[in-house]
């Protein structure tokens, strides 16, 4: 969702937004901090194994309690048993609710990004059309 390179991975920027998205805005050495601590391969960018990998610290207890990854899995994650099951329904929902907003807002996006590649493709059409017609004026 969060991968807007669709490479397969999530880099600095790419996360920075998702904290943002989430609420939980961190700063550029935070940022850059919370890659480092899950990056195994020392790509500067998460891969889904490496994503995981900070919910499995998380509830290991291997987080900082003032780091963002653990922000990140607290926002991440709800407890049924203090919750209650009303509880993690109303959770879901946001989640589900706020998924949608994010798509509808995307998929404006793609749509506005295809109006401008359609409008381009027919000003390419007429200054070939408008090529070709003074060609016969000039021969």
């Amino acid at each position: 969702r969060y991968d807007a390179g669709k490479d397969g991975f999530i880099d600095l920027m790419e996360l920075k937004l998702m904290m943002e998205k989430l609420g939980a805005p961190q700063t550029h050495l935070g940022l850059k901090n919370m890659i480092k601590e899950v990056d195994e391969d020392l790509d500067s960018k998460l891969s889904f194994r490496e994503f995981l990998l900070i919910f499995r610290k998380a509830a290991a207890g291997e987080l900082q309690e003032d780091s963002g990854l653990h922000a990140l899995a607290r926002l991440s994650e709800i407890d049924v048993s203090t919750e209650g099951v009303k509880g993690a329904k109303n959770f879901f929902e946001a989640k589900a609710q706020a998924i949608n907003e994010a798509s509808k807002f995307e998929e404006e996006i793609k749509a506005e990004q295809e109006e401008k590649k359609k409008q381009a493709e027919e000003l390419k059409q007429r200054k070939a059309a408008f090529k070709e017609l003074q060609s016969t004026f000039t021969q």
